[in-house]
């Protein structure tokens, strides 16, 4: 159970592109990054190959640090805390006491 989740809306809270918002497309909870949907894009030159078959310079989401995102609720930012209820961990959260799932 961790407190953020592939879909979760997050908004980053560091780095260069601080204070945009996105959707969690992946969360990699091994190394404790996640990937955010228009956000901290790189440029990665690719060769042409079955996918992709002209190559080139494409632009994609590179994986930022789990601490440098918060999760929206209902528009705000709010850490993430955990309950117990009807015999099931849910998260919760910590600014309007709100059960997220």
């Amino acid at each position: 159970m961790h407190k953020i989740r592939k879909d979760d809306m997050v908004k980053i809270i560091a780095g260069k592109d601080k204070d945009k918002t996105g959707k969690v497309l992946h969360v990699d909870t091994k190394n404790g990054k996640v990937l955010v949907e228009g956000c901290n894009m790189v440029t990665k030159h690719t060769k042409p190959n079955q996918q992709n078959q002209t190559g080139g310079i494409v632009h994609q989401e590179s994986p930022i640090d789990i601490s440098n995102v918060m999760l929206l609720v209902d528009g705000k930012t709010t850490r993430v805390g955990f309950t117990v209820k009807d015999g099931k961990k849910v998260r919760v959260a910590r600014a309007t006491g709100k059960v997220i799932d």
